[in-house]
Order: C-alpha cells, then structure tokens, then sequence
C-alpha cells in the first residue's frame, strides 16, 4: 500500500556518499527530530530532473528553511558515487543526496516504476513529501511523465 499522509517512513539503509566513500543512513534515525523537506527523481543527471527538480530545490532552499525545513534530501534509484557527483555537478550544500540504489524506499514507499522501457529498470516515481520527525505530513506524488506538484515552489505553497 503506497505511503500517506500520518504514516511514519519506514526503517530502511539509504546511502549517503562521505569523504571515504559510501556511508549508510537509516531511515529511522536521519529523519528523526527534524523537519525535513524530501523529493525523489527517476534518476540523476537526467532530464527533468537535472534541469528543473533539483535546481528547484537548490534556489528555493533558503526559502524552504525560511518556512520550517531543517534539512532538504534528494533520493533516487542511483549509487552513492553518482548521487555524490551529481550533487557536485547541479546541486548545492542545502541539498542532501540519499542513494536509494537498491529501490528499497522506493519499493517500500510503494512508489516505484518501470523505466525499462528506456533502459533504467525499476525506478523511484517523481514525488516529494515533507517529513516531521518521521511522519509524513505532505505528500505530493507526479502522474507518470509531469512534473507539476513535486517541485519546491508547489512545496513552499504547503508550507
């Protein structure tokens, strides 16, 4: 059953990449105590996703802490070296990348879909949600090919 609001996230190991290379994050524990500001893309360095989610993200930030958030994550079905990179590359010090490479929060978000067709298998949909000390308390999933309501600027509006 796809996540809501008022459900606690699950307790899952993301990935996050350190100075040593990959670290692990638990679900559990990085969420807690916080509010936090987080949104999944189909896959770094792609299309949408490179060249308006996370720049949204990226020039909204002081905004979004300006309204409550303690802490902006990006995740999506990538490696932690790519999420590094790509944070490198488009991102900022405001966002934080969390590599879900395994599809283990997207598939228990139950919020996964198929990019076989272009060849990225089994992938995290476009969404974001705000998260307040683990609890999902908005929830804004895209239909298939939009994106509309997962951007920061539709965030700021629910703030």
């Amino acid at each position: 059953m796809t996540i809501a609001v008022g459900d606690k996230l699950p307790d899952i190991k993301l990935m996050k990449a350190g100075e040593s290379g990959p670290e692990p994050v638990q679900t559990a524990d990085y969420f807690a105590g916080k509010k936090v500001a987080l949104f999944s893309v189909p896959g770094a360095f792609t299309p949408t996703c490179s060249a308006k989610h996370l720049p949204g993200f990226v020039d909204k930030a002081a905004d979004l802490k300006a309204k409550g958030i303690d802490e902006i994550v990006c995740t999506a079905v990538n490696d932690a070296f790519v999420m590094g990179a790509w944070n490198v590359a488009s991102g900022s010090s405001d966002v934080t990348m969390l590599a879900d490479g395994n599809a283990e929060l997207a598939k228990a978000l139950d919020l996964v879909m198929d990019g076989s067709g272009f060849g990225m298998g089994t992938r995290g949909q476009r969404f974001s949600m705000v998260v307040n000390d683990g609890v999902v308390e908005k929830l804004n999933v895209e239909a298939p090919g939009t994106f509309e309501v997962s951007s920061a600027e539709y965030m700021l509006g629910q703030l």
